[in-house]
């Protein structure tokens, strides 16, 4: 049965087509709403771990839905809390987005769409572009990019809703734009007012680029002869079982959801050990994403896209395509959604789930008595991916049999662009073809791990290598100790990998004993990562700090929510993690938020275009004294015998 049709059975489920419908409803008649709200969010209000303890004791639950409107007349916000049980209206409070520091709901495709119309009336912008080079034969292909505005205390910024547009050539609608950006003219537009409010035209007159660097497959009419099919084959079928949201494999369990903002949900993470369910993250997904730009001019300086608390990954994820995105034998999850209106829609395909083989395991080979073990690792994989304008980002969570968790982002798309005089080099990035620079910037990742290591108080310690000193304890000068910190309260947390001295940090249960009388935990390796390089004072470090740290631990607040804080669009700054932290809260043995930052800084070079190879970015939770062994020394020593020796096309090791 399609998810999106599921009966409701369970608190975690998203909501139901049926049930948005509904919540719409009833708040549009509690609260006799105008024609002229739209819904910028509505998802599920998830019940907290205290209220899944009351679920699984038996006592029910009332649904929750949580609702955003935005009148598009006057920019008024409102949110709302309706419980679908009672058919009532829980709460319904305005937000005060005109106050500092502002803020405003994420970017609708509504309005997206309604810009390019509002510049291209424009007599400014008109008259900018001309001095480009455009025509009137040119302006009805030109490409108008709307991008989240940032905030620099500029009066049309303040408590406004407005967007940044930049613009470029096409001579056909297949045709790349960003080969041919117009630089120098950015258009601010108003989306309450419905017009532009302030045009930036730029004295340095940069002809547009012309070259053409289209991908799509006209553009490659030959193609490589030379790939054999590669197929991934399931004879029995997929080693999962899936039930509406819940999926269980190899000794894992969880459910599947997904929010506008996030997308992706993994919810009641655990694992089955000797018979026995043991929980380990009670809810995991990435919160924010921030992608700060290092050039300073006109077109670049104020783009630093918040990609998920300005548009919304959830909202933006594809419909992913059988064979080319997935590969093997795929369940794909459907996700119940709503548009701009509040009217429910089918995200068809949203999540991909699916087994890959992922290399040795574990191995050995003992020469003195001829015994030969090795075991494949298998994976699940839960994905989705989401297209934000010019980029495209694909989240991945893996499962392995030993215990391990993983999260990879990966990066690709077009980057953005800027034209470079003739004869000239660009300053702000590397250049990637005739008279196009591809401007340096980062990109940053935020994920949220609500953390339930065997249930109950929680944790975190820090670690790190350092050599012991000569000495009668270290007569050889080759023993090197172990550093450990407790992290207290909040303020001990916020910190910066280090892959010198190999820092990490570890999630324990201090109320339970392994079975080498330690607290069983599991390891957060970091990848090597960046941290933003913005500074300190900068308007997007101060709305994007999260970024400036690699680990923070927060004690579960339900509304503390994202890395950012709840609207970053237009926002003066100062609020998400930095915030959250400085109340220094207590959070050993406690109820523990992990948040881990994490990402890549770009700078672009001729292969990232016209599209963009995939860059990884990541991290990896691993067991550390939580199973009393390897979990996976009971597979099947199993030979794959689609498996041929390509000197004799016969199977490695048949007779």
């Amino acid at each position: 049965m399609d998810a999106f049709v599921e009966t409701i059975t369970h608190p975690l489920a998203p909501l139901s087509l049926t049930e948005i419908a509904e919540a719409v409803a009833i708040l549009k008649d509690k609260e006799a709403l105008a024609e002229t709200i739209r819904f910028p969010i509505i998802r599920l209000e998830e019940p907290t771990k205290a209220g899944m303890a009351e679920f699984r004791a038996g006592r029910p639950l009332p649904r929750l839905a949580f609702l955003l409107s935005l009148d598009i007349t006057n920019g008024a916000t409102f949110e709302s809390i309706v419980d679908l049980t009672s058919k009532q209206v829980c709460d319904h409070k305005r937000l005060p987005l005109d106050q500092m520091p502002y803020g405003q709901p994420p970017i609708m495709l509504s309005e997206f769409e309604a810009v390019e119309g509002m510049v291209k009336a424009d007599p400014h912008w008109i008259a900018a572009v001309k001095k480009r080079g455009i025509t009137d034969e040119d302006i009805p292909l030109v490409q108008i990019d709307p991008f989240s505005s940032g905030y620099f205390g500029l009066d049309f910024e303040k408590g406004q809703r407005i967007v940044r547009a930049v613009s470029y050539w096409r001579e056909d609608e297949r045709d790349n734009g960003y080969a041919h950006p117009i630089e120098g003219v950015v258009a601010v537009v108003d989306l309450v007012k419905n017009q532009v409010v302030d045009l930036v035209d730029d004295e340095k007159i940069i002809p547009v680029p012309k070259k053409k660097r289209n991908y799509g497959q006209e553009a490659f009419p030959e193609t490589r002869r030379d790939v054999k099919p590669l197929n991934i084959v399931q004879p029995d079928g997929p080693s999962f079982t899936v039930d509406g949201w819940k999926v269980e494999w190899q000794n894992w369990s969880f459910r599947v959801g997904f929010t506008p903002r996030e997308g992706l949900v993994l919810h009641e993470l655990g694992i089955k050990d000797g018979g026995k369910h043991r929980p380990i993250i009670f809810r995991a997904s990435v919160t924010e994403m921030v992608v700060p730009y290092a050039d300073p001019t006109a077109n670049h300086f104020w783009k630093s896209a918040f990609d998920a608390g300005e548009y919304g990954l959830g909202r933006l994820a594809n419909c992913l395509e059988l064979g080319c995105d997935c590969l093997g034998h795929i369940h794909y999850f459907n996700v119940p959604s709503a548009d701009d209106f509040g009217q429910p829609t089918v995200m068809k395909n949203a999540i991909c789930m699916h087994e890959e083989d992922y290399g040795i395991l574990w191995k050995h080979y003992e020469f003195r008595n001829g015994i030969f073990e090795v075991r494949r690792s298998r994976r699940l994989v839960i994905s989705f991916f989401a297209t934000v304008g010019n980029y495209d980002y694909g989240f991945y969570w893996y499962l392995y049999q030993d215990g391990t968790i993983q999260l990879e982002a990966k990066l690709t798309g077009i980057i953005q662009t800027a034209a470079v005089t003739p004869g000239e080099t660009y300053p702000w990035g590397g250049m990637v073809d005739d008279n196009l620079g591809g401007p340096t910037h980062q990109h940053f990742f935020n994920a949220r791990l609500h953390m339930d290591v065997d249930g109950g108080g929680n944790t975190v310690t820090e670690h790190e290598f350092v050599p012991r000193p000569w000495g009668d304890d270290n007569p050889y000068g080759n023993v090197f100790d172990t550093k450990t910190k407790v992290l207290k309260r909040e303020l001990d947390s916020p910190a910066v990998a280090n892959g010198e001295t190999g820092r990490y940090w570890k999630v324990l249960n201090p109320n339970v004993k392994n079975s080498v009388g330690k607290a069983p935990g599991y390891k957060m390796v970091v990848m090597p990562s960046p941290l933003m390089l913005a500074q300190d004072r900068s308007t997007v470090a101060q709305r994007g700090g999260f970024a400036k740290k690699h680990i923070w631990v927060t004690p579960f607040d339900p509304a503390e929510k994202y890395a950012s804080g709840d609207y970053p669009n237009v926002h003066a700054g100062g609020d998400g993690l930095p915030k959250y932290v400085e109340q220094n809260r207590d959070i050993e043995n406690a109820d523990l938020v992990l948040w881990h930052s994490f990402g890549h800084t770009h700078v672009c070079k001729p292969e990232d275009f016209p599209i963009m190879p995939v860059e990884y970015a990541g991290f990896t939770l691993k067991p550390n004294g939580f199973f009393s062994g390897n979990i996976a020394m009971d597979l099947p020593a199993e030979r794959n015998h689609h498996s041929k020796d390509n000197r004799t096309a016969s199977c490695c090791g048949a007779n």
